[in-house]
């Protein structure tokens, strides 16, 4: 099972899905025994790194916020231990 096949959701596989699409409607029926299973490899390939670089994304940024996180924090103690 993939994600739903839109072009703008998936940037860095739009070709693959393009011609995917094209072998389903190409090959109504041949489609069942095989006939478009190389381009799903494909796609299921370019959706895997294209999770791969969204993860290493949003790990970058949940480092950013925890470091403002932690700053803020130790901010907000030292105003505390001043009073």
């Amino acid at each position: 099972m993939h994600p739903p096949l839109t072009l703008h959701r998936h940037p860095m596989c739009a070709e693959i899905i393009e011609q995917f699409q094209k072998c389903h409607l190409d090959h109504p029926y041949a489609k069942f025994f095989g006939e478009c299973t190389d381009l799903k490899i494909k796609l299921d390939k370019c959706f895997r790194q294209e999770k791969a670089v969204k993860r290493k994304a949003n790990f970058e940024e949940s480092k950013k916020l925890k470091e403002r996180l932690q700053a803020y924090r130790k901010e907000a103690a030292e105003s505390e231990n001043v009073m």
